[in-house]
């Protein structure tokens, strides 16, 4: 299975290579597959590679729908006593 994500740009460096911003994670990518690219950019992220410019309301959106999966998750993992280094609030 594969997984792309919408990540902002937000350094640009030398030899097409960029810094991401991914929920207070950075990290350098290639953004060798696209044209140009800005600060203030949202791309899909695959495997390390910029691979597709996105529209950046439209990116937020998904970003936030990932968030909220993210608490779905962790809450049904709570309940049923799985969420690991859960400091003893799981019964």
């Amino acid at each position: 299975m594969c997984l792309a994500i919408p990540v902002e740009i937000v350094e640009i460096l030398p030899e097409q290579q960029a810094i991401i911003d991914l929920g207070g994670v950075r990290k350098q990518i290639s953004t060798a597959l696209l044209d140009a690219v800005a600060v203030g950019d949202y791309v899909i992220l695959h495997v390390g590679y910029a691979i597709g410019k996105l529209d950046p309301e439209e990116a937020r959106r998904t970003l936030a729908m990932f968030g909220e999966l993210a608490v779905t998750e962790n809450l049904a993992l709570l309940a049923a006593g799985n969420l690991p280094n859960a400091g003893g609030l799981a019964s």
